[in-house]
């Protein structure tokens, strides 16, 4: 149950951090500067407090996972200029997934049981589904397609980074405590490298600061839950946030408020809650 609730706070912090950045401003480089520079910062103060022992596999792990990290999460930005927030985070958790649970489960063999394999796959396919409902387009919308193919790219992208950040701490048993600062770390040389080009030093950039935190509580919920519950329900419990970006685009950010939009989101968010759920009990 503590592997679950930790997943959970996971899900509420990132589910936010879309909508949050948005709001905050910036493009996606000030945003993954910003972020990371939170991270950091957020790092610090956890290492100050509990002092956990780093070796030099934890520092080797957790800065290359930290680059990862940064190739993510400025894509999974990036793609927000040709999707918008809504398709975004309901398109970007289904690829998540997708990748994660094949670790999880053909890696890892965190679905031992017959009765784990079909209560899991029940719920993937429920998240998945609602992952695809919330980023229906509506009518010809003809437009917006090369929008979307690039989008798509982009959130490939995005998607090898996360899943790359993920495995990583899962495949050398980091423990999550000690992969906090040296991950850290590695997500600022990343985003500053990545960024490098674009020098997205302004104000943007500070104001993001507060996503970093944001996304630094839910990191550490991710990593405690790890060898508690694995990595197809640890991280597949964390992505049921997308609830909260998706639904903060749709009703704040002006995207999309025709009543069969609401619908299709307000459904799909549904069958994510619900997958979300039945992820519970693939582990005891």
């Amino acid at each position: 149950m503590t592997g679950i609730l930790l997943a959970l706070i996971a899900a509420v912090s990132w589910g936010s951090i879309v909508f949050v950045s948005n709001k905050l401003g910036g493009d996606e480089d000030s945003q993954t500067l910003g972020t990371t520079i939170g991270a950091l910062i957020f790092a610090i103060a956890v290492y100050l407090f509990k002092r956990p022992d780093l070796s030099n596999i934890v520092w080797a792990v957790g800065f290359i996972s930290g680059l990862f990290w940064s190739i993510g999460q400025k894509n999974q930005f990036g793609a927000v200029r040709y999707l918008g927030v809504a398709k975004t985070a309901p398109m970007s958790t289904g690829l998540q997934l997708i990748g994660t649970t094949f670790f999880g489960v053909f890696i890892f063999k965190e679905w031992e049981t017959r009765m784990s394999i079909i209560i899991g796959v029940t719920s993937l396919v429920c998240i998945i589904a609602g992952a695809v409902l919330t980023s229906l387009k509506q009518g010809d919308d003809k437009e917006r397609g090369k929008s979307l193919k690039k989008g798509l790219l982009v959130l490939l992208l995005s998607t090898a980074g996360f899943v790359g950040y993920v495995v990583l701490i899962r495949w050398f048993n980091v423990d999550g405590w000690s992969a906090i600062l040296p991950q850290a770390i590695g997500m600022v040389t990343g985003a500053f490298l990545i960024t490098l080009r674009r020098k997205p030093y302004n104000k943007f950039a500070i104001r993001n600061i507060i996503t970093g935190l944001i996304w630094s509580t839910g990191n550490l919920g991710l990593l405690l839950s790890l060898p508690k519950i694995g990595v197809s329900t640890s991280f597949s419990l964390s992505q049921t946030g997308i609830v909260i970006s998706t639904i903060g685009g749709l009703f704040f950010l002006n995207e999309r408020k025709s009543k069969k939009q609401v619908f299709m989101v307000l459904l799909g968010c549904l069958f994510i809650i619900a997958g979300g759920v039945l992820l519970g009990f693939t582990k005891k």
